[in-house]
């Protein structure tokens, strides 16, 4: 329920090559949430959440493409100076090491969403249900 479908596309890194991966999705319907973008001189990961990750990662591995599903947790934080660091604070005090994290703000004012990935992903999410940080559903994030 709380774990959201995050898609890694793995790139070369040459001019178009997101654009042809963003391109093919809009010809299929397919709605980015998310973008987060990590690279090197020679390839990149393009990571994703989509209204629909199945039919996503279906489209892109028909074209070619090496797609990974991985999980990732939703957080909302106060979209205010230190919202972040609140949550980056339980995280170091309770030892959970981050791979790492990107956020966006929506139509709820005031608000944001986190997404965070690590290896201990479980413990992550009891550490923050423990800590009553509101957990964002994964069809909440698809479906905004």
């Amino acid at each position: 329920m709380y774990k959201i479908t995050q898609l890694s596309i793995f790139l070369e890194n040459k001019v178009g090559k997101m654009y042809q991966v963003l391109d093919l999705l809009a010809q299929n319907d397919i709605n980015i949430r998310a973008l987060f973008l990590a690279d090197t001189n020679e390839f990149g990961i393009l990571r994703l959440v989509v209204q629909d990750p199945v039919k996503a990662k279906e489209i892109l591995e028909k074209n070619n493409y090496i797609v990974k599903n991985t999980p990732i947790v939703g957080a909302e934080l106060d979209d205010t100076p230190g919202g972040l660091s609140s949550i980056l604070k339980i995280l170091k005090d309770e030892g959970i090491d981050l791979q790492y994290l990107y956020a966006f703000t929506h139509e709820k004012t005031e608000k944001a969403i986190l997404l965070l990935q690590s290896k201990e992903l479980d413990e992550l999410l009891g550490i923050l249900k423990a800590y009553k940080v509101p957990l964002v559903p994964a069809e909440e994030v698809y479906n905004l």
